[in-house]
């Protein structure tokens, strides 16, 4: 699905009508009208009109085949989010269904968090809560990151790098659970590409170096495949499989490998017209060439959980090397690239939800998103659950009857006893693996058979448990047994505990433990009610101190506040000028007579968004507005406003710190050197060193004016031949 290509809204209809009915059609036309008109004065930060993005959004969805619902939500996925327009217009003007579908990929920015963090996981709480009721949403929500993905270099590095990460963490793992590779495999490379980009185009340019060769001998093998097919008079098509950058970089990193040792480099896909035949042209690879042991997996009898089928064999190929074989059928290659979308497609003027048994036995894991959302007490803890439950490497398992169950890898058997159900869980005595007793803290393998013993006068799980699980669904149906087995005497205990952390602090106990406050607490960390949250700190669900915390904040925050006042007043009278306004070119506002710094931490220089923050004794303190340093709550309280004043008789210099990347080649420091002397620029220090994979790094620091006259030096050191990226450091 890769593609630099920007689709016009009419090549988007073009495409939807190819499969769409006249009716369905004319709902995307007006979705299409509806959004063009709200986003009509907006522009992205590459400078182009915004309808732009939500017309490559609709553009993947069309590809995906999706029905006019979701394509029309593709095409009005952010108007609610950037714009006046509200959900009851949405819904007004065009159904319920695409209203919910836009709203479960709206962002919450409407609310105030106290950090980015937890707002970002709020958002990922609101979409996977929202995909858990219907599917279409992660699908446009896929759609909206893969083509923000594609669009990424118009943003600044650290955002760049903020956004790949959360991709690489959230989407593409989500992608391949629901079997969607087309998405997955770029949004990986896409990632990789801002994350490592050393290592990304390395790997490009290794790629390129033998590719002709790698074509020739793909070429000859696919011969020699036709021609034994024919003899046996089976149609197949026959391809070579690219191999994704982001796949090599793992295992080379991972295995510890060098390009030239990933033998899997070399495969070929052949799809045939049913299952016999994938089997028959199996017979006849392993008859032509030799079957490396232990490379041979049948998905086609045993489907991964993300739907995915095919025959996939190792052998050793006609010259030697390593040839890997993928053999599926046409149906089984439209799921292994499009997934759960393969079975949402539209086609002949219905949706197709291809046996609802079954799918919904596939994404059996949907419904323990909601499970989770009910049992955590916040954003974050919900989003740790689904990272450890969802996105972690699985083991597959067997029960008695040889149901195949999914669990994360490093599950013990009461995670698959809880998996089954809960009361299972609570009564659980013992295990047995492949018929053989074992500990409760025996970790499952793939192939495993387990049989859970029960009692029905078990006295339910032990404390100890808890450690033992290494699932979150696990962890949390065992603390819901001890919160409702002791509910009134946790009540009490948690109140005990709350109150005895308030009185080594000095606040007004009355005052902090009112009604309105509790209430204010309880509803932050998601608790019904104060009794709720007593009784969860009482069985250990979350600890006095993150209550107290919270419950005192504004009480604090009013204290340092003053105390602050009190410090910054005494600092300009007692303490004197010993950096003068003058020599930073920076004044802040409203205030006269402070000692300001420019802070090393971010080096801020004229052109830069700055922010003051007032320290203790030293006065104030300039930094970047982006620097991690000013993000924390307690930095929050000490900020103050500041800005560029510089004198017009001359310019002051700053330093500055740059990492410079490129390949390690004989002279590449000098001409750096140079470029960096030919733009008549003061160098304080220079550092470099190189690692095994040819890849240099040098660290120089430099005087400039202002953010122009960096961006200069920059753009004449990146015309360096063999210099891959140019950054600016942090400390």
């Amino acid at each position: 699905m890769a593609n630099e290509q920007v689709l016009t809204a009419e090549q988007v209809l073009h495409k939807a009508a190819q499969y769409l009915s006249g009716q369905d059609l004319g709902i995307v036309e007006r979705a299409y009208e509806f959004a063009r008109e709200a986003h009509r004065e907006q522009y992205r930060k590459s400078g182009e009109p915004y309808i732009i993005h939500p017309i490559q959004v609709a553009g993947i969805l069309v590809d995906l085949r999706m029905d006019p619902a979701t394509v029309s939500a593709g095409f009005l996925h952010d108007v609610v989010e950037d714009t006046s327009v509200t959900l009851e217009d949405m819904e007004r003007a065009f159904t319920k269904e695409i209203a919910m579908l836009v709203d479960g990929v709206t962002k919450l920015g409407k609310i105030k968090y106290k950090s980015q963090e937890e707002q970002q996981a709020e958002n990922h709480r609101k979409m996977f809560v929202a995909m858990a009721q219907d599917m279409r949403v992660i699908l446009i929500k896929l759609a909206d990151r893969l083509h923000n993905m594609r669009t990424l270099k118009h943003l600044p590095q650290e955002k760049q790098q903020r956004i790949a990460n959360e991709t690489l963490e959230i989407f593409a793992p989500l992608a391949h659970r629901l079997g969607i590779s087309t998405i997955k495999w770029e949004l990986e490379d896409t990632s990789l590409r801002y994350l490592n980009p050393q290592q990304y185009y390395r790997i490009v340019n290794l790629m390129k170096r033998k590719r002709a060769e790698r074509e020739e001998y793909l070429g000859e093998v696919m011969d020699e495949i036709r021609e034994k097919l024919s003899d046996v008079t089976i149609s197949a098509e026959l391809s070579g499989r690219p191999k994704h950058i982001y796949s090599i970089y793992r295992k080379m990193v991972m295995q510890n490998k060098q390009f030239n040792e990933i033998y899997d480099l070399l495969a070929v896909r052949v799809i045939v017209n049913s299952i016999k035949d994938c089997y028959a042209v199996l017979g006849i690879i392993h008859t032509c060439w030799k079957p490396m042991p232990g490379r041979f997996k049948d998905y086609i009898a045993m489907p991964k959980a993300n739907f995915y089928q095919s025959l996939h064999t190792t052998v050793i190929g006609p010259k030697g090397d390593p040839l890997e074989v993928q053999i599926r059928t046409k149906e089984m290659h439209e799921i292994a690239e499009f997934g759960i979308a393969a079975h949402w497609a539209y086609k002949e003027g219905k949706t197709l939800q291809a046996d609802h048994e079954t799918l919904e036995k596939k994404l059996s894991w949907f419904p323990q998103i909601l499970e989770w959302q009910k049992d955590a007490s916040n954003a974050e803890e919900f989003m740790e659950s689904l990272k450890l439950d969802l996105f972690s490497d699985m083991v597959f398992v067997f029960t008695p009857k040889g149901d195949v169950l999914e669990l994360p890898l490093g599950s013990v058997p009461i995670d698959f006893a809880y998996r089954i159900h809960s009361e299972i869980g609570n009564k659980t005595i013992g295990a047995k693996v492949n018929g053989k007793m074992v500990p409760l803290d025996y970790k499952l393998k793939t192939g495993d058979i387990i049989e859970i013993m029960t009692s029905k006068h078990s006295y339910g799980p032990s404390q100890d448990w808890v450690k033992l699980a290494q699932t979150s669904h696990a962890k949390n149906k065992i603390r819901q047994f001890f919160k409702k087995q002791r509910r009134d005497e946790n009540v009490e205990k948690g109140k005990e505990l709350i109150e005895k952390e308030l009185r080594g602090l000095d606040y007004d106990m009355k005052e902090v433990l009112s009604s309105e406050n509790l209430k204010r607490v309880a509803e932050k960390f998601n608790f019904p009610n104060e009794e709720e949250m007593y009784a969860a700190v009482g069985y250990n669900g979350i600890t006095a101190a993150q209550i107290v915390t919270r419950l005192t904040d504004k009480f604090r925050k009013k204290k340092e506040e003053a105390q602050l006042l009190d410090d910054a007043v005494a600092d300009a009278k007692t303490q004197p000028m010993k950096i003068k306004r003058r020599d930073t070119g920076i004044k802040v506002s409203g205030v006269d007579n402070l000692l300001i710094r420019v802070s090393k931490c971010c080096n801020p220089v004229p052109g830069d968004d700055i922010i003051g923050y007032i320290t203790k004794g030293r006065g104030v303190s300039v930094h970047r507005a982006d620097c991690v340093n000013t993000q924390t709550d307690e930095a929050k309280d000490r900020l103050l406003e500041v800005e560029w004043e510089i004198s017009p008789q001359r310019e002051l210099e700053y330093n500055v710190d740059l990492e410079i990347s490129g390949f390690d080649r004989r002279g590449l420091l000098n001409e750096v050197l140079q470029a960096v002397n030919e733009m008549k620029t003061n160098i304080s220090a220079v550092s470099g060193r190189s690692d095994r994979n040819k890849m240099a790094i040098i660290h120089m620091s430099i005087a400039i004016h202002n953010v122009n006259h960096l961006q200069k030096i920059v753009e004449r050191i990146k015309q360096v031949r063999d210099v891959y990226a140019v950054r600016r450091l942090m400390h």
